[in-house]
């Protein structure tokens, strides 16, 4: 027994609001193991992208390749990986792997250039979703890309959603954030002909970063470790609202989810301390740790 290997392509993240790192602790923390295969690096904080620096798709290859041949992937889960080209590379190596269910997670890409979204979104259309088994995005960012055409004066819903996707031949939409009366959000798996599960949450009052790629890489490890679709999805999104429930601002910008909330001790056992406290309290030098003060 050992815990389920996922295979995750992501770009790395050093603010650690959502990317690998993401990725990485929220495999950990469902219980899985991470597989995780670097596209890229971004260059940002917890307020915003700056820049991104893509690996070329022989890099990827490699990776995922070597890992493949030696552990035993159960999912892989494929977040923002960067160019066209890694999106081929991708999609190839999951046609060698074909009985791997592949969960696709489709970010707001609003931050990039006009000319590579495109071509990201065309790439992914044409070579990724023809493999994917769940699809996962945003209510207005799956509506934009998937039916730019919509002309009803109703939104639509996530059947509708769900309907363009499967003629690109993806069984099973997840679409999150549907606006709702009262503060309220909805988040539906459905295919074209049903709901196969949904949860209506009450809308956090903040900013968050990182929640898109938590919730699918948390779908990717649940149905890693053995849940069906249905339970997955809905085990799923109540561990991403327990993390946002958790969240905590660690710099100057947005919330991050708080993927090992359940690791945090309780309150009781863990009473604030006053000054006095502090002062009783080991250095690091009391470890063996040396100060980080330079000698001259």
């Amino acid at each position: 027994m050992h815990p389920a290997c996922v295979m995750v392509f992501n770009a790395c993240d050093p603010s650690g609001a959502g990317g690998l790192t993401a990725d990485i602790a929220t495999i950990a923390s469902v219980g899985g193991h991470p597989v995780a295969v670097a596209t890229g690096a971004y260059a940002r904080d917890t307020a915003r992208i700056y820049e991104h620096f893509c690996l070329d798709d022989e890099a990827v290859t490699e990776q995922a390749r070597t890992a493949l041949e030696d552990l035993p992937v159960q999912v892989i889960k494929v977040g923002f990986v960067g160019s066209a080209e890694n999106i081929s590379a991708i999609a190839e190596l999951s046609n060698d792997y074909a009985e791997l269910p592949l969960i696709s997670y489709m970010p707001d890409l609003s931050w990039w250039q006009e000319d590579q979204i495109d071509q990201y979104l065309d790439a992914f259309r044409e070579l990724l979703l023809p493999q994917t088994s769940v699809l996962v995005g945003n209510h207005s960012t799956l509506w934009r890309w998937l039916l730019p055409e919509w002309s009803n004066e109703r939104s639509p819903s996530a059947r509708d959603l769900a309907a363009a996707a499967a003629e690109m031949g993806v069984p099973y939409t997840l679409v999150t954030g549907i606006p709702q009366p009262d503060q309220q959000i909805e988040n539906v798996l459905a295919s074209p002909e049903t709901v196969l599960c949904h949860a209506r949450f009450e809308l956090f009052d903040a900013t968050f970063t990182g929640a898109g790629d938590t919730l699918t890489t948390a779908l990717a490890a649940l149905l890693a470790c053995g849940s069906d679709l249905a339970t997955a999805c809905t085990e799923a999104l109540e561990y991403l609202d327990r993390c946002l429930d958790a969240g905590f601002r660690p710099g100057m910008g947005h919330v991050i989810p708080d993927r090992m909330f359940w690791a945090e001790p309780e309150e009781a056992d863990n009473p604030a301390s006053d000054e006095d406290d502090k002062d009783d309290q080991p250095s690091l030098e009391g470890y063996g740790f040396p100060s980080h003060d330079t000698k001259h």
